[in-house]
């Protein structure tokens, strides 16, 4: 029996027999939903990267579910395979324009059934050994993708399988019988499809008077859930005494209606609200107006260069108009009771100054998206460092918020055969095949609605201006925005691309903030990614909400540039600079909430894996920089937990340049109370060894000990008693960490004195440790660290002390967590094997100027089986050699750990448990000559795609 029909024979037994039977079950039916951790488009996705044809039966297809699947299914042509879908226009369901975007697949052959009631969601693929598929209830949209609760089974067959067959064979007869999709079969739809539409608007419309008829007031508005507890958050503040507060929040979050919420709810005598355009006071006031239950619109005023509405109760002025001494000055310092500051970033500007520091209301608020720190003044210092509330982008969009997104990191142009590294060489190339790769990717990604009204990102005047005049010499009709033009001239052209007469603006960095165009259904940056905060700044100008889009198209052409490493740091929102965050952000296809994606072409997220490679994320300018932001924002020296609670850079990136916290202090000056010797290498010690969390018990013992000396008997009974899932290994682990005999000799010139004494009976702090613990600066340091291990145990342990699937582990860690007496990682070289362990560390992309007697070829064969190379100068007579062939049978158990090339430092993936594949042995040789032996491990549990895709890529 091969391994692939023993695989399903246990997989179906697992599945419909016994689920107790320890199978690592890779091919067992499962049961896919739409939860926190997984979705259904996930799957979807996965399957279609590893199959070589597919076949969809799909009754329902949005475009928006359909752009879900765009980028795969491109990377899917450029490699050769192709695919079929059969779905219908039954109900009327299925837009012709989502057929339109159907027919540019150039791999996917699309045929129309008219069967009755055709109401099918199968999703089908062929593997080269076995087949998939995906039934149940979702169909091809967005939200069945992603968000609603639905009920589909992932079934895995064999080639001669009946339930495939079956499958099969009634795809191929609707196949069949079916209309091949065209343009004329479009077009005819399309009339019936805009009659059908035009008899629903009617009646819409109808009801639309009756209901105008019998409401007579306005319905109030009621807070979201956001702004909801930013509500609470300002009210708790002013119940503190405090007359500041600030809000963060990305552009189309609803600050405004945010702020009119709350003034609703103070009801000030007076109001002031300050911004710096003129066309954004409009719209606040109607906002204002919608909220506010005033009857006189007298209440409303504007204080601007043509309006000078002093007396209202509710004045909206520009920041142009009211910094004049004479006009700012006519007020009384105490007339408004509440005051707003919109944009508040600017507050720090001269001009604002004078206003800020004139008024004494009795509540200010600040408003911005962006709060980083200006030339001249902190924000956060302006308003006490009262932060009321701050709405990311993940949490707008998962809220519904924002208008969703489809975002597609694209390939650049390649000029020649080159991709272009020299930017200065290729942001000026507007070039005819240039210009036509342009339209060719952002037709084929496309955009919501029926009018493209689109917003171009270039990055220079001159690029900005002949990408206007090519795309519109080919019907795009598209106008350049600079600087250079008049705040006139600009509003003009805006409303053009508002009511759809112009399709693209094409700008630098004018539309960066301050700016509201709702109707943008599509963003394209033809721009390197050099700033995380102007990326998504960019990508805002298209996600507030508006009755001409379903979802904005995002649309990034990613080159060979070396700032690429900023795209995940933006998508993600995730500043902590560590790389394997943002490696696992890209291969994650669940990675965002709601029925937003990202989605990249696979040259691109390569080119993004290099520049992520080649960067050093932790620089002492960044991580300088991160401590400056995250001090900015509280107004004091920031602890290591403080980054973690301001979503700021990961301490562990800290420690991977300095030693400790306090050394990157001291260098930059930023402590005056200096610690002795003894007591700084005491926090090296605590930083490297206590604060990654590996395991919950370390930080319990030391907490243990820290309240007065014991007994072991007395430690050991506490925490056996106390804590779960721990041995008296582990206790014991601890207690030799703690002590330094886990370590070798000579571990002292690096973290000083051990931090307890042992003797037979008792257990207790050393007196240099004891000595330490007397110095508050030091305590303060030791109860951040020991609350950053509590943490990270949390975070990425789940509380556990064992090994995680996926976690990324090295031999250290190894041989912590299964106890062994002494660190294991300067002896266990490729593997290692000790007790009942064997530990397995494989580098799967090795540098080619290793020597030749280490140049191991280990690969894998497939997702759960890998070659694998002994040590050199091992023969199948070896003792080590049988040992391993013989392995299950002494009880030893083999551990996986893979990195993916020796770059990746001391750390390692831990890939499950494995077992060799009796008759696979063979002798070999290295290419020095010398002995080796090979042989085949097969992974108790398959490799997950993502990191299969990583590691092997």
């Amino acid at each position: 029996m091969s391994r692939l029909l023993n695989d399903f024979n246990q997989s179906l037994h697992k599945g419909f027999i016994d689920k107790h039977i320890s199978h690592k079950g890779n091919y067992t039916p499962k049961l896919l939903v739409n939860n926190k951790n997984e979705k259904v488009l996930s799957t979807i996705i996965d399957e279609l990267q590893k199959c070589e044809t597919f076949y969809f039966s799909v009754a329902f297809i949005t475009e928006s579910g359909l752009a879900s699947l765009k980028a795969q299914l491109l990377d899917l042509s450029n490699k050769g395979v192709k695919g079929k879908i059969l779905t219908s226009n039954y109900l009327g369901f299925n837009s012709p324009k989502m057929y339109g975007e159907l027919l540019k697949l150039k791999n996917v052959e699309v045929r129309l059934t008219d069967i009755a009631g055709f109401h099918a969601k199968g999703y089908i693929f062929e593997h080269k050994d076995y087949s998939s598929m995906v039934i149940g209830s979702s169909n091809l949209t967005s939200n069945a993708l992603k968000v609603n609760y639905e009920h589909n089974v992932l079934l895995s067959t064999m080639k001669n399988g009946d339930l495939v067959d079956s499958v099969k064979s009634e795809f191929d007869l609707l196949w069949q019988k079916s209309t091949p999709l065209t343009e004329q079969w479009i077009n005819s739809y399309k009339e019936s499809f805009e009659y059908r539409s035009l008899e629903k608007l009617a009646e819409v419309e109808q009801t639309q008077m009756l209901l105008a008829g019998k409401v007579k007031k306005s319905v109030e508005i009621v807070p979201n859930l956001m702004q909801a507890e930013a509500l609470r958050s300002l009210k708790a503040i002013r119940d503190k005494a405090k007359d500041k507060a600030l809000i963060i929040s990305a552009t189309g979050t609803g600050k405004t209606i945010l702020c009119a919420l709350d003034v609703r709810e103070v009801n000030p005598n007076k109001f002031l609200f300050i911004v710096h355009n003129e066309g954004i006071l409009n719209r606040a006031k109607e906002e204002f107006k919608k909220v506010l239950p005033i009857k006189n619109d007298s209440d409303f005023g504007l204080l601007t260069g043509k309006h000078r509405d002093v007396d209202a109760k509710y004045l909206f002025a520009t920041i142009q108009t009211l910094s004049r001494d004479d006009n700012f000055k006519q007020f009384d310092e105490n007339e408004f009771d509440y005051i707003v500051f919109d944009e508040a970033h600017r507050s720090a500007a001269s001009t604002y100054q004078r206003v800020f520091n004139y008024f004494k209301p009795k509540f200010m608020l600040g408003m911005t998206a962006t709060p980083e720190r200006s030339d001249e003044l902190s924000i956060f210092e302006l308003f006490d460092y009262n932060i009321a509330y701050e709405i990311r982008l993940q949490a707008a969009l998962e809220s519904d918020i924002l208008c969703p997104f489809h975002y597609f990191g694209v390939t650049d142009y390649v000029h020649q055969g080159i991709k272009e590294d020299d930017v200065t060489k290729l942001r000026y190339l507007t070039s005819d095949e240039r210009v036509n790769y342009i339209i060719q990717k952002t037709d084929y990604y496309g955009y919501s609605g029926e009018i493209l009204q689109g917003l171009i990102f270039v990055s220079s005047k001159k690029e900005a201006y002949d990408l206007a005049d090519k795309l519109s010499s080919k019907g795009i009709k598209s106008v350049a925005l600079t600087g250079d033009d008049s705040v006139n001239y600009r509003q003009i052209v805006i409303e053009k691309l508002k009511e759809g007469k112009i399709n693209y603006i094409i700008t630098v960095d004018l539309f960066n903030e301050g700016i509201d165009i709702p109707e943008v259904n599509q963003v394209v940056m033809l721009r390197p990614t050099e700033s995380s905060i102007i990326f998504i700044q960019q990508l805002g100008r298209g996600l507030r909400k508006s009755s001409n889009k379903e979802y904005v198209t995002v649309i990034d052409f990613i080159g060979n540039y070396k700032t690429n490493y900023l795209i995940p740091i933006a998508l993600s929102g995730d500043q902590s600079q560590n790389k394997d965050n943002y490696k696992k952000f890209l291969t994650n296809n669940d990675s965002i909430n709601g029925v937003s994606t990202i989605n990249f072409e696979e040259v691109a997220k390569k080119q993004i894996y290099n520049s992520l490679d080649a960067v050093s994320l932790n620089q002492n300018k960044l991580i300088l920089k991160a401590y400056e932001e995250v001090e900015n924002r509280l107004g004091h020296m920031p602890l290591l937990m403080d980054f973690i609670q301001q979503h700021s850079i990961d301490p562990s990136v800290i420690f991977s340049k300095f030693s400790n916290y306090y050394e990157f202090l001291v260098r930059y000056k930023k402590i005056d109370t200096l610690l002795t010797e003894n007591e700084s290498k005491n926090l090296v010690f605590f930083s490297r060894q206590i604060a990654p969390g590996l395991k919950r018990i370390d930080s319990l013992v030391l907490e243990e000990l820290l309240k007065n000396e014991l007994t072991y008997d007395e430690l050991k009974n506490k925490m056996l008693n106390e804590v779960k899932d721990i041995t008296e290994d582990d206790i014991d682990t601890s207690l030799r960490i703690l002590d330094f005999s886990f370590y070798n000799a000579g571990i002292e010139k690096i973290y000083g004195s051990p931090i307890i004494e042992r003797n037979e009976r008792m257990i207790r702090l050393s007196d240099a440790f004891t000595n330490a613990l007397s110095n508050q600066t030091f305590n303060m340091f030791l109860e951040d660290l020991i609350e950053l291990s509590k943490y990270n145990n949390e975070k990425y342990q789940k509380g556990k002390n064992g090994l995680i699937l996926y976690n990324k582990y090295s031999r250290e860690d190894f041989s912590k967590i299964f106890n062994w007496n002494k660190n294991g990682s300067s002896v266990i070289m490729g593997y290692m094997i000790k007790s009942q362990e064997m530990p397995i560390f494989i580098t799967y992309d090795k540098h080619e100027d290793i020597s030749d007697s280490t140049k191991y070829e280990d690969e894998f064969l497939s997702q759960d089986e890998l070659k694998w190379f002994t040590k050199s100068n091992r023969t199948l007579e070896s003792k080590e050699v049988q040992k391993i062939l013989s392995h299950r049978a002494k009880g030893i158990k083999m551990y996986i750990f893979v990195q993916k090339k020796d770059d990746d430092g001391i750390y390692f993936y831990y890939l499950g448990t494995a077992g060799y594949i009796e008759g696979s042995e063979k002798q070999d040789k290295m290419p020095n000559g010398s002995n080796v032996v090979t042989m085949d491990l097969a992974l108790d549990k398959a490799v997950r795609d993502d990191i299969y895709r990583y590691l092997t890529n």
